[in-house]
């Protein structure tokens, strides 16, 4: 795919740059000695890791021989021949940055392990015990499963689908919002979570019309990207107004909707990209970071690439 004659990857996050090699993960013999040879990305239960250098922010690999025995390895995989492992550790001094804080910073490899540490680690937190009997779990697998020694069922990372849209009204004008705790002149795309039974494009439709009380048609799908916070899967979609632009809110949801034109909208994400506030006299001031795919929607909306 191009986007101004450039190859577009997709959105930051989702782009594969390692081997999962899943075939090995109960291969204890070939995980012991590709520990023995790995590199070691270290996290904190709050998902930070150590930055050796904040003003070049880049992830801080350890090697096998300074991890604690005890410590449960989770196996990521493989990158031009080096197995990479991640550790949940104390954190100690120095600068650990989070993945909100690194992910648009370091390059497609890096930003791919960290995510994926993340959520092993968020999905492990989670889930310690057996839903079926409440026995407490053990992890295996090389940090990919969990299983309970009381009735041996298996238990796997689990993701949360959700979706994410960019609504546009086939003009010059897109229909953003803003969350109830975000204020500041912030808004981005909508968005929410797939409810049981449900397809993706049936809840874009309803995630729409329960938001901002407009309908949509001619829903297609763009993109998708893995945000671990905790456990989501954010599928992106545009999607076209069908009928009355017309906004009815819904305040439990939504602090606030509006449509703006693609001059305002790349004003706003100029601002954000640059450090720049505008002036609160400025209707829309911010747009999501580049990390999300949020922005990733809006970019392409702007630039005249979304799906027709």
């Amino acid at each position: 795919m191009l986007r101004n004659g450039v190859a577009d990857d997709g959105p930051l996050l989702a782009r594969a740059a390692f081997d999962r090699a899943a075939h090995r993960r109960t291969d204890d013999a070939w995980l012991d000695g590709a520990w023995r040879k790995g590199r070691v990305l270290r996290i904190s239960a709050k998902s930070a890791t150590p930055v050796g250098d904040p003003g070049a922010p880049a992830l801080s690999f350890g090697m096998p021989d300074e991890i604690e025995d005890a410590v449960p390895r989770r196996f990521l995989g493989i990158a031009d021949g080096v197995a990479y492992f991640t550790v949940t550790v104390e954190r100690t001094d120095g600068t650990w940055l989070t993945l909100r804080e690194l992910g648009g910073a370091v390059d497609d490899l890096q930003a791919g392990l960290f995510t994926s540490a993340i959520a092993l680690e968020q999905w492990h937190q989670r889930h310690t015990h057996c839903p079926r009997c409440g026995t407490p779990t053990r992890e295996a697998a090389a940090g990919w499963m969990r299983v309970c020694p009381a009735d041996e069922s298996q238990h796997f990372p689990r993701t949360d689908p959700a979706v994410i849209m960019l609504v546009h009204d086939g003009g010059d004008r897109a229909l953003l919002g803003q969350g109830v705790a975000w204020g500041g002149g912030r808004y981005s795309t909508l968005a929410g979570f797939v409810e049981p039974g449900e397809s993706l494009e049936a809840a874009v439709a309803r995630e729409v019309s329960e938001e901002v009380g407009v309908r949509v048609t001619d829903i297609r799908y763009v993109a998708s990207q893995p945000w671990p916070f905790p456990s989501s899967l954010m599928l992106g979609f545009s999607a076209l107004l069908d009928g009355t632009a017309e906004i009815r809110l819904d305040p439990g949801e939504m602090a606030a909707a509006a449509w703006f034109g693609r001059d305002e909208v790349r004003r706003a994400a100029a601002a954000v990209d640059s450090g720049y506030e505008l002036g609160e006299d400025v209707r829309l001031r911010a747009v999501s970071p580049k990390l999300s795919i949020s922005r990733y929607l809006i970019d392409r909306w702007l630039d005249g690439t979304l799906p027709d």
